[in-house]
This record gives C-alpha cells, structure tokens and sequence, in this order.
C-alpha cells in the first residue's frame, strides 16, 4: 500500500488540521473498514485524532462514454466533470460546478442544489463489492447508505448543456460566504432552514477565535485565519443545543467530523 502526507490546514477547504500520513486505495485489496475515506475534504473538519485515513488514487480520476451512458470515476473533481459537460454539451449536471468536491463523496452524501441532485440521474454505483443499481441504495435528502469506497459512477446521459441553469445557480450561491468554510454546517430541517434557526437563536456573526458563523450567511462556519478545531466544534455545538433549547429541533451536521475524541 501506498502512503502520503497531507497537510489538512491547506488541503481542507475550512483549512483546519494537520500533516497526517493517509493511505492510498488502489485495489480493493487495500481496503480496511477502519479507514475513512476521503474526497477533496470539502465538507470535513478534521481533529488531531482522527481514524486511519484513505484516499482514492488517481486512476479514479476519469470521465468517459460508454453504451450511451456518462461514466465518472469516484475521485474526479466537480470541476473537471462540469468542463466535460459544457464541452460535449451534456446537460443535467449545470449546477455541479457549484457543488466542490469529488465524483465518490458528492453521491455518498448525494449533494445538490435545492431540486437538483447528483442521485437524479445516477444510474448504478461501481465499488469494491460489485456494482450496485440505483433502486438498491437507500437514500434521500444529503443522506445515503454507502460505506464503502465508490469507484465509479453510471449516469443517465442527455444533451442540451443550459447556459441558463448555470446563471440559475451561479444568483443561488451568491449569498455564500467566499472565505475557508466547510460548506453549509447543518442540513435543512424538514420545512425550515438551518440558517434562519442559527440567526434567531443569536449565533449569526457569533465569532470564538478565528471561527465564526458567517454574518453572511449563518449556516456556513468560516475560518478567519488561524481557525481551530476546538474552537469550530463549539460552535456547532453551541448552536445544536440552543436550537433545541428554543425550537425543540435538533440539528444534524452535514459537515463530517472525524475525531476519536
């Protein structure tokens, strides 16, 4: 197996943590449940004890067609998948370019915009136990049940790229904060926003060291600078308990946080 040393307060988009080896999937043989596998770490905090870490190599790292179908390897980055489909003009997937990350942890947490998510079109999953369809993973709202590394994903393959999607989605990240985050903290409660509960319990601009729930935007926890983990985890903690104190909801992260602690 394949190791190498990823310095996590550069690699990770919130820009907290750090150097720690992680290991390399290359065959399915490499993996061990005990490892977390990581994408492009853009929805994760990462503590100073977390689990054995994984990433894919690069040979995931492709798009191609096939029997008329969209074929993206698990570690391909959004970006990458949003250029192909504007060149081949493929539409269905305008608003990935909006969504960081790669191919693997976009499906697992089956990420999307409003309506528009990556499970809309998904086909089948490719993973080191074979290949699952659609209508055999459990999932919904940010949420599936896969646990274990997605290699590969099959896609319904229509043309038409829509310009007009791309400015549609372009006006519904506007309101995002631009400095290091995790992206959205907390999932939508059914019915309500994060946001809105987060800003009527008082946390909104609410800053602890160098991490803050953005004045911009309350749902998104950003890193000022020199942001810590300590600091980031009582925030989300501080805005889960007095959002059940006031609203009797609980929230639930979207960010990942791996930590033994």
């Amino acid at each position: 197996m394949n190791f190498k040393t990823i310095d996590f307060s550069k690699y990770s988009s919130i820009k907290i943590g750090k150097k720690i080896e992680v290991s390399i999937l290359e065959k399915c043989d490499d993996f061990d449940e005990k490892y977390f596998l990581l994408g492009s770490c853009n929805n994760t905090l990462i503590g100073d004890n977390p689990p054995p870490l994984m990433v894919l190599s690069k040979k995931y790292d492709y798009i191609k067609i096939e029997d008329n179908l969209l074929k993206i390897g698990g570690a391909t980055p959004s970006g990458k998948i949003a250029s192909f489909c504007k060149k081949h003009n493929i539409t269905n997937f305008e608003f990935i370019s909006h969504l960081p990350g790669t191919l693997g942890g976009l499906v697992k947490m089956n990420a999307g915009l409003k309506e528009f998510e990556i499970f809309n079109e998904l086909v089948s999953i490719s993973m080191c136990q074979g290949v699952l369809e659609k209508n055999q993973i459990e999932f919904g709202y940010r949420f599936t049940n896969i646990n274990s590394p997605i290699l590969e994903a099959t896609f319904n393959l229509e043309y038409g790229f829509d310009k007009e999607k791309v400015e549609i989605f372009k006006k519904m990240r506007a309101n995002q904060p631009s400095i290091p985050s995790a992206g959205s903290c907390f999932k939508n409660p059914e019915g309500d926003y994060a946001g809105r509960l987060i800003e009527a319990v008082g946390l909104k601009g609410k800053k602890v060291g160098e991490m803050e729930f953005s004045s911009q935007h309350a749902n998104f926890l950003v890193n000022h600078g020199n942001g810590s983990f300590d600091d980031a985890t009582y925030l989300i903690n501080e805005a889960k308990k007095r959002v059940y104190e006031k609203f009797k909801i609980k929230l639930e992260c979207e960010i990942v946080i791996l930590d033994k602690e």
